[in-house]
């Protein structure tokens, strides 16, 4: 045996269970699509449909806040500020968004549009911050949205018009969760991370059901058990679950090897949709898949 794989087993050994759960975490937040999408057949709106994910994630994001909280300093009003702007931007309206967006688009073009995080925060960097950007990086924005391009382009073909609202409203969401990304580094050094996201998520979960009760009468909640089943999987299963891994994930092998790690995430998307959606995989999606996984992962490299 050589020398290189027997000093592989520690390494492996040391990331293993990080990498695990940054895999993990990245499949079930990609679930997500999915579970919205088979949701959908059964005629519940997107109002309705997100409303009822937050309400049974609420309790578990309130206890993840209480539990991280423990022992330190209450909020102060900057922080709740922070907390009530972050929560909108970065799970309300971003999950809004995905939401309506996922009515009139696959879910592997969601993913790949949602997929271009990394190079929206660059960008709101460049615009609104005032950073640099080299033609490394430039390359890489280009090979990304062209490999959203494909795919767009593909999906107007087969589906319409419509495709174009969709996607609009994907990108807006993803737009939204980039602005959270941006704003939300200081606050993440007071709070903690897992705290951040468990009052910014709960205030997100508070606006999704105020949001119902003003737009939707209270029989709108009379649904079909298969969505109250679906609901709660996507509030378990592809919501808390996912960000309490991806945190886990970062504390034992870092932001980097993470985010990378969660280039998984598009692939299994696509898989899902082939398998459970029906969803059709051509090679116009395989083209769009490579060339947004290229273009991250060269933002990543180069940064």
């Amino acid at each position: 045996m050589s020398t290189t794989s027997l000093a592989a087993r520690p390494l492996l050994r040391d990331i293993g269970p990080g990498l695990m759960l940054a895999v993990l975490g990245a499949v079930a937040f990609s679930g997500k699509a999915i579970i919205v999408k088979l949701a959908y057949r059964h005629g519940v709106d997107a109002v309705t449909l997100i409303m009822l994910r937050m309400l049974f994630a609420l309790p578990l994001f309130v206890a993840l806040a209480w539990w991280t909280g423990r022992g330190k300093a209450a909020l102060t009003q900057r922080d709740l500020l922070a907390v009530l702007g972050l929560g909108f931007c970065g799970y309300y309206l971003a999950s809004f968004l995905d939401f309506a967006g996922l009515q009139y688009i696959s879910a592997s073009l969601e993913r790949l549009i949602l997929y271009l995080n990394p190079t929206l925060v660059l960008l709101l960097g460049v615009m609104v911050f005032g950073k640099t950007v080299t033609r490394r990086q430039v390359l890489a924005l280009a090979v990304s949205y062209s490999g959203v391009m494909v795919v767009f382009a593909h999906e107007v073909s087969l589906v319409g018009p419509h495709t174009a609202l969709g996607a609009a409203l994907v990108l807006g969401s993803a737009l939204s969760y980039a602005v959270y990304l941006s704003y939300s580094g200081q606050e993440v050094k007071r709070l903690g991370a897992l705290r951040l996201a468990g009052w910014a998520t709960s205030v997100a979960c508070v606006l999704c059901i105020l949001q119902f009760v003003v737009l939707r009468p209270m029989s709108a909640l009379s649904v079909a058990p298969e969505v109250i089943a679906l609901s709660l999987i996507n509030a378990t299963l592809c919501t808390f679950a996912p960000v309490l891994m991806v945190m886990m994930a970062i504390e034992r092998i870092g932001a980097t090897l993470t985010a990378q790690t969660g280039l998984i995430g598009p692939l299994s998307t696509i898989l899902m949709g082939v398998f459970i959606l029906g969803e059709p995989f051509t090679v116009w999606i395989a083209a769009g898949t490579l060339l947004v996984l290229t273009g991250v992962w060269l933002l990543a490299k180069w940064r």
